[in-house]
Parts: structure tokens; sequence; C-alpha cells
């Protein structure tokens, strides 16, 4: 890829729309919008035109002046400390003694956006160096000693955000690295990271523990994982490039949604509520609203689906059943009608096709290989040799307490 094409020395902004059921090339053509601030791309098949349609007017929004919602030629000055960033903008090779080549869009103290809107959010990175030496004076503001200071970093830790710090530097590594060596790099980075701020007994996996403010950050790295940013399998490169493309522009809460799905259970026992992205949430009576950013899934549980297909919502002593199966399509739309681009609406039933879309994503705590969840109210096992959260973590405290680790 050219690392100064020519539209962003010209200041362009480039936007792709792209709706064929085949490949239309945004793997190559990528660096025309991912380089230029505001270029969006937006990628539909011709099952789902009204994502296109839709998303035109949404890339052009004005404010209450009639001034649309975007800024153009934005140069990111000079900083005494300078890492990289991962975002939509080019280097403009301004080198200096304190530039670092490490970390993303690295080896300059100077950036060019070509365009930016509202949502547009960059990761920028600093490098500490003589860190056997304290670069700042004791004391100072915004400083900490690893070393004797560990429960102040702790203490301020941000999960969610360093979550996504970590999956944008998955990501910028997967577009020229392969994928196993990216997975691994990930590994070792939390691995790691449990050695630093976890607290356990050497070799005894079941004294580790972390602190609550990083409790979460395993679960995040694990749907990473097997997220369609590092896991390119069953995608086209097009898609890949896609995901990536609105991954690293996007703000903390949509990121995360990506990483780490939400779902939302309906039922007639109260109103909806947030359940957990795993395989014991999918229940005969439950009524199932997944949101991966990209997609909107709503997933109808058997028994659901035994009495949607029945009509019962079409009787008038079933009312309560009618307004339950339109719950979630009325916050579906909503979300459709507020969200850029347009997430693709999948609306499936236990044992249809389409439910693959929920089953990819749930952490699979029960599967094929164990029987004895079968036909009870625990959830639905998944088929898949993927293993699960539990598996996950239990591997991740033997490798953390390890004294050969």
């Amino acid at each position: 890829m050219n690392p100064w094409p020519p539209h962003s020395s010209q200041r362009h902004c480039i936007d792709i729309y792209a709706c064929a059921l085949d490949q239309s090339g945004l793997l190559e053509m990528k660096c025309l919008s991912n380089l230029t601030g505001t270029g969006h791309i937006v990628m539909a098949t011709r099952s789902t035109p009204h994502c296109v349609q839709a998303d035109l007017p949404e890339g052009l929004q004005q404010d209450y002046n009639g001034d649309f919602r975007m800024a153009f030629a934005e140069r990111q000055g000079k900083v005494k400390v300078c890492g990289g960033t991962i975002g939509p903008c080019v280097s403009l090779n301004a080198k200096g003694p304190s530039v670092s080549e490490n970390m993303g869009t690295g080896g300059t103290s100077q950036w060019k956006i070509c365009g930016l809107n509202p949502s547009t959010t960059l990761a920028r990175f600093f490098e500490v160096v003589n860190q056997h030496k304290p670069p700042f004076p004791r004391g100072a503001e915004g400083w900490a000693d690893a070393q004797t200071q560990i429960q102040h970093i702790e203490s301020s830790f941000d999960q969610e955000a360093a979550a996504v710090i970590m999956a944008r530097l998955g990501v910028f590594r997967a577009e020229s690295e392969e994928g196993p060596d990216v997975l691994r790099w990930l590994d070792r980075q939390l691995i790691r990271l449990c050695q630093k701020f976890g607290q356990f007994n050497k070799d005894d996996p079941t004294s580790f523990k972390l602190s609550e403010s990083l409790s979460l950050y395993p679960q995040f790295m694990f749907h990473l994982r097997r997220s369609p940013f590092l896991q390119v399998f069953n995608n086209s490169p097009d898609e890949s490039s896609y995901y990536r493309h609105h991954f690293v522009r996007q703000d903390l809460t949509q990121s995360l949604i990506m990483v780490q799905p939400i779902l939302y259970s309906y039922s007639f026992h109260g109103p909806p509520e947030p359940v957990l992205l795993d395989s014991s949430s999918i229940l005969q009576d439950r009524i199932l609203l997944m949101d991966t950013f990209f997609q909107l899934v709503i997933y109808h549980g058997e028994t659901i689906a035994q009495w949607r297909k029945a009509g019962y919502q079409e009787l008038a002593e079933y009312e309560n059943f009618k307004q339950l199966l339109l719950a979630p399509l009325d916050d579906a739309q909503e979300i459709m009608q507020t969200r850029f681009p347009m997430p693709r609406y999948v609306d499936t039933e236990h044992g249809g096709s389409q439910a693959r879309f929920l089953l990819s994503k749930v952490n699979p705590s029960q599967t094929h290989n164990n029987l004895y969840a079968w036909g009870q109210e625990t959830g639905a096992p998944i088929l898949t040799d993927d293993v699960s959260l539990q598996v996950f973590m239990d591997h991740l405290k033997k490798l953390a307490v390890s004294s050969s680790a």
C-alpha cells in the first residue's frame, strides 16, 4: 500500500458504496477510504440493497445551521513524545528525536486527516523510553512507577479502553502478519498482564484472581480472538477489509459491541434485560436480540417459534404474545435508524439456517460434547469444537501462575 496516496495529499475524502453478490474489490480499494478520514465504506449484498440506500443520506448529515457534520484537512501537530496512530490518517513523515517506529502509523510527529466527522476516533500510542531510569521526575502528575506503584496503575486501569486499544493493535498487525501469529502475540500480551496484575501462588491455578478493574479484560480478549477482525475463515477478503475499516474508526462503545456483541432477552416474565453472551441464554421460551454492530439478529426460541407458526399472535386472547413478538422488532428498528452504516437485519428461530449468526457468537459453554445439557432448561448446546470461555480461562490461569512461564 502506498504510504502517501495522491488523494491524501490533495485532501480528498473517498467514499465507497458497494452492493454486489460477489466481491467488488474492497480489499484492493480500501486505502482510498481508510486513509482519508471521513471516507466511508458501505457494503451490502443484492439481498440487502436497502442498507446502502439508507446509508447514502446518513453519510451527508447536516447540523441545525445546514452545515455538513464533518471537517476537512485536519493536521495533528507536534508533540513531545511520539509513538504511532491507528485510524484514518496518513503520516506527514515529520522526523525527530522522539519519534517511535513501533506501533501503528509511526515514524512521524505529524499526521494528516483529510476529513473528520462526530464519530471519528483515532488510537494514539506512546512509547516509554529509558524504562530503567525515571523518564519523569518522581511524583510527576500522570506517571506511576510500575515497580513500586502497581496498585495505582491497577486502580485506574480502564479495561474497556484497554481492550479496544489492544484490538486495534491486533487488527493493524493482521494487515501484514499471518492470523496465527497475531493470535499468539495477543495471547502473550494477555499472559503478561495476568502475571503482572494477578494475585496467585506459584503453580496453583486455583489461587489466581484479578481485581475488579481487570476482571473483564480476559473475557474481551476471548471474544476478540473469535471476532471477524482476526478470524478470516468464512469471510471474503472484502468482508474482512470492511469489518476492519469500521473498527479502527468507531468510538469506544461501538468498538466494544463489535468485539463482544450485546444480547438482550425478551420473555413474559418482565421487561427486556441484557443477558450473558452464552449458549446458556438460549432458552425455548425466550426471544433474543443480538447486536453485533454489523448485524441485528432476532432469534426465537423453540417454543416461541412454534407458537408463532401456529398464529397465536393473531388471536385476541394472546395479545400479550403479540406484544412480545413486536418488542424486539421495535428495538431493532430504533437501532437501525440511528446507526451508520445500517446493520444487516436477521430474523431467525430455533433450527433456522440463519440461527448460525447467533450460535457463532455466543460462548459455547455447552456443546455436543456436554451431552448432559441436552433437553434441560439450561440453554442450547452448540455444535462446535471451539473452546469455551471457561476452558480459555483455565488455560490462561495455568500459564500465568507457571514457574516456567
